[in-house]
């Protein structure tokens, strides 16, 4: 494992497809799922010696953090993308250059984004209705944790930079040693009666520590990954702008997603304590296997990047296909387990009969159905790889956001029951399928125009430039 880690990248551009594709989709999924272990750590850690009040505070702020991160997340698909693609044309200079302007977007959107969020931290919470006993708790962990914000942003662009040469085992493994690290940092800033401030604080130090191990293999890196301190000021308009174009509508539409479910969860809130508890039980199932269809729809966004760049249309539809199979693939398995043993595993997190039928429901509905997403979460990412960013930013956001909120002032106010709420999901996904197929047709049919009037405008140049020495020799 530590020969992978520091070992090269992995060959996108020839060879077979499907194995290089399940590794490196695995391997995001992993990573993913640590991340969300960062925040559930400091939730076990705080309930278990601080109390009900200090673990409320943590999933108060959970809500507003998920929908930064998931900003970040998106922008960093950006600098994947840039990079992907210089390396599939062979152009490793600016590939390489698109690390300093990458780290420099990355560390400026994280000030950006964090200062306001600590300057506004106790009207953030007072806009969000929080019990007194919770508030204070509340504000402090906000304010710390959102102190290490430009860090975890620096961490995911590092990240993404990695995944366009092909690495996804350096992240993760960057990630496991500060996820060891959060534990012990949370254990001991509670042993030494910090308090949860200190726990925030130790889960930014933790995210500050994983975007310096990124930060020095960079720097030990040979060839196209390769960091030199003396270019960290370099900064180029038209590759941030490049970053930006492909990145910010992904970020923007996965932070509407988090704000629609937020407004779901307050009609989940609607029905009850026991309605509430089993639905955050199911809740934590499906944030975890929605990973891996996220992680194949990413391992597309790279893949198809790198190989358009390098003008290999044919292999960017296998790249699809393949990613399509094994996501169908995977999902199906996680369903097989979730209908065979979903009764078992919610068990795991309730005593309670009545609470564990009820998160069955949810399960069942919801999990069952992820083969819905298949497509367009392969599609998306596959689109993101052609640089077609915003088309399915805006299609999602209207009829998967749009749809969910009327569902919700028509069909669940008509009929206010936990099935009729949890039936919004399917009928988005179903919604919006056929139009990001649409999309993704009319996507690759314009990028083959183009490559075909790219490669016939070379080759013209070529023999201008031939017909041009010749009769100069003559």
């Amino acid at each position: 494992m530590l020969k992978k880690f520091f070992g090269g990248g992995m060959d996108m551009l020839h060879g077979r497809l499907w194995d290089k594709i399940l590794f490196f989709s695995l391997q995001l999924a992993l990573t993913s799922l640590l991340q969300q272990i960062y925040n559930t750590t400091d939730v076990l850690v705080l309930g278990r010696y601080l109390g009900d009040d200090a673990m409320a505070a943590v999933g108060n702020n959970l809500p507003i953090i998920g929908i930064l991160v998931s900003l970040f997340v998106g922008l960093s698909l950006g600098a994947n993308v840039v990079m992907a693609r210089y390396i599939g044309q062979g152009d490793l200079k600016n590939a390489n250059l698109t690390i300093y302007t990458s780290l420099l977007l990355a560390f400026t959107c994280g000030l950006i984004i964090a200062v306001p969020v600590v300057l506004g931290a106790a009207g953030i919470t007072d806009l969000m209705g929080v019990p007194p006993s919770v508030h204070g708790f509340s504000v402090n962990y906000l304010v710390w944790y959102m102190a290490g914000m430009p860090f975890l942003s620096i961490f995911n662009f590092e990240a993404a930079l990695f995944r366009a040469h092909g690495n996804t085992m350096t992240p993760l493994l960057a990630l496991v040693a500060a996820s060891v690290l959060n534990v012990v940092l949370d254990l001991a800033a509670v042993k030494c009666g910090l308090g949860i401030s200190g726990v925030a604080a130790a889960t930014s130090l933790a995210n500050f520590f994983s975007a310096v191990l990124l930060f020095i293999k960079l720097k030990h890196e040979r060839g196209v990954l390769k960091l030199e301190i003396g270019k960290l000021g370099h900064f180029e308009i038209r590759k941030a702008k490049a970053v930006i174009f492909i990145g910010l509508p992904a970020g923007v539409q996965a932070m509407v997603f988090s704000i629609s479910n937020l407004v779901i969860q307050g009609a989940i809130n609607s029905l009850g304590a026991e309605v509430m508890a089993a639905s955050a039980a199911a809740l934590v199932f499906e944030l975890n296997i929605y990973v891996f269809l996220m992680a194949f729809g990413m391992a597309a966004t790279t893949f198809v990047s790198q190989n358009y760049g390098a003008g290999n249309m044919q292999r960017c539809s296998q790249v699809v296909h393949s990613a399509m199979a094994l996501n169908f693939a995977v999902t199906i398995f996680w369903a097989s387990v979730v209908w065979f043993a979903g009764d078992r595993l919610i068990w795991l997190f309730t005593d309670s009969e009545k609470v564990a039928d009820i998160a069955l429901v949810r399960m069942y509905t919801v999990i069952l159905l992820y083969v819905i997403c298949v497509p367009f979460e392969v599609l998306s990412g596959a689109m993101r790889g052609f640089g077609y960013s915003l088309p399915p930013a805006l299609v999602t956001t209207f009829f998967i956001v749009g749809e969910r909120m009327l569902w919700l002032v028509t069909v669940f106010k008509a009929h206010p029951d936990f099935q009729t709420l949890l039936i919004t999901y399917p009928v988005s996904w179903i919604l919006v399928s056929p139009f990001i197929m649409w999309l993704y047709l009319r996507c690759v049919k314009k990028r083959t125009r183009e490559l075909a009037a790219l490669t016939a405008q070379t080759k013209a140049n070529e023999v201008k430039t031939l017909k041009l020495k010749q009769e100069g020799q003559a």
